[in-house]
């Protein structure tokens, strides 16, 4: 997703700056290319040298440098941008920026540019809620600029409020998502489960899986940063939300099912990796249930079966996680829940199990195609799955 972009990244004079950092770096390891523009205020709080170590990139720091890549600075950047990101926005940059205000490198390059532009704010509280940076936000956000935070939390007073830089991963899951609009799955709807279900006892204790949610939520990311318009509907897990996904929060089967049904209304695919608990208590004990005795019996009755009750015209894609006859038992789930795919996975290989960051898995399509993936990481996974999901979209 990030190869070979460039990403002009304009830093600003905030406390915040030394975050920028770590946002180059992290951009750059993915394979961006980071050219950076720090305005003269940005340069007291980070040293230029910095970030031309971590991007490898000549750094801008005047509107009167010349360097052998760039004739007509603004103009260049401004042209190369797949996308601007300035990261973090003081009060400042924002009022020049709504007010058509060019007078440094940086707010020169914004407004020579047709690429997407991301404001990152970060200050003070208190300026932040002023009616005037509010109203500079407001007039930003009407023109295109995307906004990321700020978010709540200790700020450089040391005090609480809003006004802090939002989080390194939230903005690189922004410019992931502004870079893959017009991607391969651009105008679908993609609607994928993820974690596992927890089916309560009683107050305190349920009953659950082994699931971490690490592989819905990469296919959910991926077809994000494919184009696709996405919907998740995740059971409990300790994964951070992604961002520009729409997230419904369920906690059983019961409430997945009724999310599920819900959400399918104007789906293109329903991507199940949610590894969904096949049994629940029959009754649920109100109160916590004491030590009093050596043993407990449980009666469980089934889950419902979300794949197989769910109804319409869309695409199912299942996941079958087996300890033994892999491809075999994933060929009769296939049938017996008249899937389009089924993505097959050994539970007994540790590079497969539950809460790993890598898959190997076997694709088996209705019409018998079977793909037998080499180990990989569970993105590159997604990735296989949404392209064997828009090969049957296409052929619909």
């Amino acid at each position: 997703m990030l190869t070979n972009k460039t990403i002009v990244l304009g830093i600003t004079g905030s406390i915040a700056a030394y975050k920028a950092a770590e946002l180059a770096s992290k951009l750059t390891q993915a394979g961006a290319r980071v050219d950076v523009i720090m305005t003269e205020s940005a340069t007291k709080f980070i040293a230029p040298l910095t970030l031309r170590s971590l991007t490898g990139r000549p750094v801008v720091t005047s509107m009167w440098e010349l360097s052998s890549e760039f004739s007509i600075e603004h103009v260049a950047l401004a042209e190369a941008a797949d996308v601007v990101a300035i990261v973090p926005a003081t009060a400042n940059i924002i009022a020049k920026l709504a007010a058509g205000i060019a007078d440094d490198m940086l707010t020169c390059t914004v407004l020579a540019t047709k690429a997407p532009v991301i404001v990152a704010p970060a200050m003070n509280v208190n300026m932040l809620e002023n009616p005037v940076t509010q109203d500079n936000l407001a007039k930003l956000k009407s023109r295109g600029f995307i906004l990321v935070g700020p978010t709540y939390g200790r700020l450089a007073s040391g005090e609480m409020g809003a006004g802090r830089l939002a989080e390194t991963e939230t903005i690189i899951g922004t410019i992931k998502q502004v870079l893959g609009r017009s991607g391969d799955l651009a105008g679908r709807r993609i609607l994928v489960t993820a974690g596992g279900t927890q089916e309560p006892i009683d107050p305190v204790r349920h009953i659950g899986n082994r699931s971490s949610g690490k592989m819905g939520y990469a296919v959910a990311e991926a077809a994000r940063d494919r184009g696709a318009a996405v919907s998740l509907i995740t059971a409990p897990t300790s994964l951070p939300e992604p961002v520009g996904i729409e997230i419904t929060h369920i906690r059983t089967a019961t409430e997945m099912k009724e999310a599920v049904a819900k959400a399918t209304a104007q789906a293109d695919a329903l991507i199940m990796t949610a590894a969904v608990a096949d049994y629940q208590p029959k009754s649920i004990a109100r109160k916590k249930i004491k030590k009093d005795s050596p043993s407990l019996t449980l009666e469980l009755v089934r889950t419902p079966d979300i794949l197989t009750e769910v109804k319409g015209n869309f695409l199912k894609i299942g996941f079958a996680a087996e300890s033994d006859d892999v491809v075999a038992n994933a060929r009769q789930k296939l049938e017996k829940k008249r899937l389009d795919i089924i993505v097959a996975n050994d539970i007994t290989d540790a590079s497969s199990s539950f809460g790993a960051d890598t898959n190997k898995v076997t694709l088996i399509s209705r019409d018998g195609n079977v793909e037998n993936l080499p180990l990989l990481t569970k993105r590159e996974v997604a990735d296989k799955i949404l392209d064997r999901v828009l090969e049957l979209l296409n052929q619909k």
